[in-house]
């Protein structure tokens, strides 16, 4: 089956297509500026609360947890399995 560079199937809609491209370019903003949403938002011409309902509907939010690195679960780089 053919792939987009995003790894979605090539059949995807463009709903999710354009969800998945949303959701690169919000992390690269965060990540660009550590992760400081009011930053982030500048950068991406929006403003901060829209940037939080973005990141809210896209499973972006940091966990609530007090140990919380501010980098939300699925972000974090995957722990390798230890033999």
């Amino acid at each position: 089956m053919l792939e987009t560079e995003a790894g979605l199937p090539a059949s995807a809609s463009l709903k999710a297509l354009l969800r998945a491209y949303e959701r690169e370019l919000i992390l690269m903003a965060l990540n660009a500026s550590g992760w400081h949403q009011r930053r982030a938002a500048a950068s991406l011409g929006i403003l901060p609360t829209t940037l939080h309902e973005k990141m809210k509907r896209l499973g972006l939010l940091a966990r609530a947890d007090p140990a919380s690195t501010g980098v939300p679960r699925e972000a974090e780089p995957a722990e390798e399995a230890q033999p």
